[in-house]
């Protein structure tokens, strides 16, 4: 299909449309969601041209990765399944292909609505956040798709642009949470926070991408299996208590377990004491 058939492109449109409006001079707050690169991997061929299979960077892949992993972690990996289906049907670098035509295509969609907003009355006063909801596994840990704690399926993009606050080019290594970016909002825009939110302003990390932030960024998969990322370490504990530690500084593809050594007791102690004292029940359904 060509690029002005897919539902992607047809969005970047109407919200390019949206920002020639002035809105009547009012305070407006617009959404744009893209679907892609989420499966299937459908895009116009275009952007399949552009990455030919032989130039393909593909993942670094340790076949040994799951050996120090405990049970609860194999069983989020499941490595009999999606890996080995890729392997058995020689589909590996096709896949990679197809994710980065898709996220190309994105790419695409999301300057035509940022072109839009720099043409527009608007470019001068908007904050603009671009975030993605979870990030992707390509034979990572020998597992496809999210559903893992590990680096790849929770490391996610994460872009605000916030006038007379950000400077450009500016970048923070601090992890961060996506529930981090409704009180960024009411806070940029001077709305009051509600009480019951668990997430914290990003105002001060914009300001300042080297300042201090303690609270470590957290993530849950399946109730009571928790990560936590701080800017050298992820530590993961599953609901049976086994745990992952990773140092991000000297193995940040996470390939050597580090939990079991004693010498980590004390950061294994600074990361747990963030973990979450209340789980809600299984979902029913």
């Amino acid at each position: 299909a060509a690029k002005e058939e897919m539902g992607d492109w047809q969005v970047a449109e109407w919200v390019s449309k949206q920002l020639e409006r002035d809105f009547d001079g009012k305070p407006f707050f617009l959404a744009c969601g893209f679907f892609r690169p989420h499966l299937p991997w459908y895009a116009p061929q275009e952007y399949f041209d552009r990455f030919p299979l032989e130039a393909i960077a593909m993942p670094k892949i340790n076949n040994d990765d799951l050996d120090d992993v405990p049970e609860a972690g194999k069983r989020m990996a499941k490595p009999e399944r999606d890996h080995a289906n890729v392997l058995k049907h020689d589909q590996y670098r096709q896949a990679v292909r197809a994710y980065l035509a898709c996220i190309n295509f994105m790419d695409d969609c999301l300057g035509q609505v940022m072109g839009a907003l720099d043409r527009s009355a608007h470019r001068d006063d908007t904050i603009v956040i671009l975030w993605s909801d979870h990030g992707w596994h390509l034979g990572e840990k020998l597992h496809w798709r999210k559903f893992s704690l590990w680096e790849e399926a929770t490391h996610n993009v994460m872009c605000i642009t916030a006038p007379g606050v950000t400077q450009p080019g500016g970048r923070c290594d601090t992890p961060v949470s996506l529930l981090d970016i409704y009180p960024t909002l009411c806070e940029l825009a001077g709305v009051p926070l509600r009480e019951e939110l668990e997430g914290d302003s990003l105002v001060p990390l914009l300001e300042d991408p080297a300042a201090v932030r303690e609270r470590p960024a957290l993530c849950t998969h399946g109730r009571n299996n928790h990560t936590l990322r701080s800017r050298h370490w992820r530590y993961i504990r599953y609901a049976d208590g086994s745990e992952e530690l990773y140092d991000h500084r000297k193995d940040p593809l996470e390939w050597k377990n580090l939990a079991g050594d004693p010498e980590y007791a004390e950061v294994l102690r600074d990361h747990a004491r963030w973990l979450p004292e209340v789980n809600v029940p299984d979902d029913p359904k």
